[in-house]
């Protein structure tokens, strides 16, 4: 079965090289491949074009609903693991989107890339399948935190966070938009044993004077907790822009 991506100009699958922005691999030269469709929808999302389409009821911020025809493009595995090779890096970040929507067919395109170390980025609602999961170096888990917009009953769920918790290879990575947020992610730390070592805090934003404003405040939370911050380098780098 082919994987439906998201593009980053009419035609033109969104598969680039480029800097891990965030997380754990920050600054790593890596392939990005992001695919389209999710189940959640974040009000704050900086990838709308992946899910808000033209006839989509959902609530996002920006307002704008996305033709489908020009933000999504369906490609062969095999196609996709050839233009990911082109681009000679030796890791991976499999992002969306939601990517585990289409664990399946991934795990089929890393049979091509036999030699790629994998990062998948994921909302943590979800699971990989045992063929993907084999393959899946590091998980960078984003639970959606209630100003995302999401109920909690879809976004945060109990098995899967403890599953995450327990798997060495998860990181969470929490957006933050004010002070109040971090009570939350505490919360949500003791309820379900997320290590504090792999937990990260990120300000929510896609301008650099918003990062900065935020992490001012938010660094000394972090350092006060004993968590982790993480900044958005492709945005201080490169702006709010596709395919970077």
């Amino acid at each position: 079965m082919p994987l439906t991506l998201a593009t980053q100009a009419p035609g033109e699958p969104e598969i680039f090289a480029s800097l891990q922005g965030e997380g754990p691999s920050i600054g790593t030269p890596v392939a990005f491949v992001r695919l389209s469709r999710c189940n959640l929808a974040c009000v704050w999302c900086d990838t709308p074009y992946t899910w808000h389409f033209e006839g989509d009821n959902r609530f996002h911020r920006g307002g704008v609903r996305h033709a489908r025809a020009a933000n999504q493009i369906t490609l062969e595995e095999a196609e996709v693991a050839a233009r990911i090779a082109a681009l000679g890096q030796r890791r991976l970040v499999i992002t969306g989107g939601e990517p585990l929507l289409q664990g399946a067919a991934l795990a089929r395109l890393l049979d091509h890339l036999p030699d790629m170390a994998v990062e998948v980025e994921t909302n943590g609602t979800t699971r990989a399948p045992a063929a993907l999961d084999a393959r899946v170096t590091q998980y960078n888990v984003s639970p959606k935190l209630a100003h995302s917009g999401n109920p909690a009953a879809l976004a945060l769920l109990p098995g899967r966070l403890a599953a995450y918790a327990a798997d060495p290879r998860a990181f969470f990575k929490f957006v933050v938009a004010q002070p109040g947020d971090v009570d939350e992610v505490l919360a949500l730390m003791e309820e379900h044993g997320l290590p504090a070592e792999r937990t990260f805090l990120m300000a929510e934003g896609t301008d650099s004077a918003t990062l900065h404003a935020r992490q001012r405040w938010l660094a000394p939370m972090c350092l006060a907790h004993g968590l982790r911050l993480s900044d958005r380098l492709h945005i201080h780098l490169y702006g709010d822009t596709r395919g970077t």
